[in-house]
């Protein structure tokens, strides 16, 4: 990553984190992606060669800019889905400014619909950083639309450890996942499609 990059995430970074600090309400809040999480998926994306990227949760943009320029030294693409209209103006304003929006498509909506339209081991990686109680209902579609040794990887593992049991019971059961929780910003746990 470029120093001006770095610069521009850094800034970004810290106005998410003045935004927060005052707002009780979490879903006022932006709730950025730490940025060693984002830079520990970054490098999943580059050391996988993936060229295809899912993102549920887009906020302003902080993770999809780590991601695209990731997927700029891949040859691919990010689609980042938001479900707030104005969070997904804000996202293509931050990508824009970054110059990463070539690599990166925002898409306002609701990214278990997105995930459900997506075509069978079309994805190469999918991060999850939303609304956690919907994520069991992901995982049929997360099988079927990630490639083989296609990767999962959720934020907030360890943040938020208590609203992930359910779900990270249900990828260590299935056979078809190879799961490891990586003590990273606020944990990232990651799940390798074995398939």
């Amino acid at each position: 990553m470029d120093k001006k990059l770095a610069a521009y995430l850094s800034t970004l970074y810290e106005q998410g984190r003045t935004h927060d600090a005052p707002l009780a309400d979490r879903l006022l809040r932006l709730r950025n992606m730490t940025p060693e999480a984002a830079g520990f998926i970054s490098l999943l994306i580059r050391a996988q060669r993936g060229t295809r990227v899912l993102e549920i949760g887009t906020s302003n943009g902080y993770s999809a800019i780590w991601f695209a320029d990731a997927l700029r030294d891949t040859g691919g693409s990010l689609t980042t889905v938001e479900t707030e209209p104005d969070r997904a103006a804000t996202a293509r304003r931050h990508l824009e400014a970054a110059g990463v929006a070539p690599y990166a498509t925002v898409v306002d909506g609701d990214g278990g619909e997105v995930l459900a339209a997506a075509g069978d081991s079309s994805l190469d990686l999918v991060v999850l950083d939303a609304e956690r109680p919907a994520y069991p209902d992901y995982l049929p579609h997360l099988r079927r639309a990630l490639t083989p040794h296609g990767i999962l990887a959720i934020d907030n593992a360890v943040s938020h450890a208590d609203q992930l049991t359910g779900f990270r019971s249900l990828l260590e059961e299935d056979a078809e996942f190879a799961v490891h929780l990586e003590q990273v910003g606020d944990g990232v746990l990651t799940a390798v499609r074995l398939g």
